[in-house]
């Protein structure tokens, strides 16, 4: 599949040890990398359809130092979609009150009909940019009932149930920033863990260094902000487990990109 990696601080700090770290998972992930980080209040991404570790950009940006306190990277194992810019992680969309969504994704949806709507609206071909799209368009439904623009709690509880939802016999291994708060998701086992450090939290698919990381919340949306877990929802104990259809499903996917 993919792996993705997210880092959250209470204030800036040095990720390019990390990033050179995850960065060089790529020759297992060799369809494109992406970065999303923020620098001076700002949201920036870049990102390339080719493998990181063979970037002379990605090479260039990681020999300068990046400090920010907010992190998400991804690099690609193309399951759903062509080897193109478009259907390389982050994706990123604004709802109707200009708060910036931004996903990563690690997984694949085999069956949940509600995203078909999105496939000629969005821009590339994947899954995972369906998958915002339609966490944005639930957004804005509930921002319209509420007139006015929904809270962190409110947020969290949509979030809270979509992912319940999208996670019933698919694979969802997730990271979104709603550009105040962090929220993480797996229901694959040991495919996603976290390291807390003193001001920070790096979650990651495989862990990056010889610390004591842990598991990240098995098939439990968890929110974080400024380095801190703040919430945690409800366990839909929606276990996402290989089986011979399903890797059947993929390889035939895989052999049509």
């Amino acid at each position: 599949m993919c792996e993705i990696f997210g880092f959250s601080a209470d204030k800036e700090e040095y990720v390019n040890e990390d990033l050179k770290i995850f960065y060089s998972h790529s020759n297992m992930h060799p369809h494109g990398w992406g970065l999303a980080h923020i620098s001076d209040g700002q949201l920036y991404i870049e990102k390339e359809s080719i493998q990181a570790s063979k970037s002379n950009y990605l090479k260039e940006r990681l020999a300068v130092p990046l400090v920010s306190n907010m992190v998400l990277a991804h690099i690609r194992y193309a399951t759903i979609g062509n080897i193109d810019r478009n259907n390389c992680h982050p994706y990123t969309k604004r709802d109707n009150s200009s708060r910036r969504w931004t996903l990563i994704h690690n997984g694949t949806i085999f069956d949940y009909p509600l995203l078909n709507r999105y496939l000629k609206k969005q821009q590339g071909e994947t899954d995972s940019e369906r998958i915002l799209l339609y966490i944005v368009d639930e957004i804005n439904k509930k921002q319209r009932l509420l007139g006015r623009e929904a809270d962190f709690k409110e947020r969290f509880n949509i979030l809270d149930e979509l992912v319940a939802k999208l996670s019933k016999g698919n694979k969802l291994n997730l990271i979104i920033y709603d550009g105040e708060y962090m929220y993480i998701h797996t229901n694959y086992k040991n495919s996603l863990y976290y390291l807390e450090r003193e001001n920070s939290i790096t979650v990651s698919t495989l862990p990056l260094t010889n610390d004591s990381w842990e598991n990240v919340e098995f098939t439990t949306l968890t929110a974080i902000k400024d380095g801190r877990f703040v919430a945690q929802g409800t366990n839909h104990g929606n276990e996402y487990v290989d089986n011979e259809e399903t890797l059947k499903h993929l390889y035939q996917i895989f052999s049509n990109l």
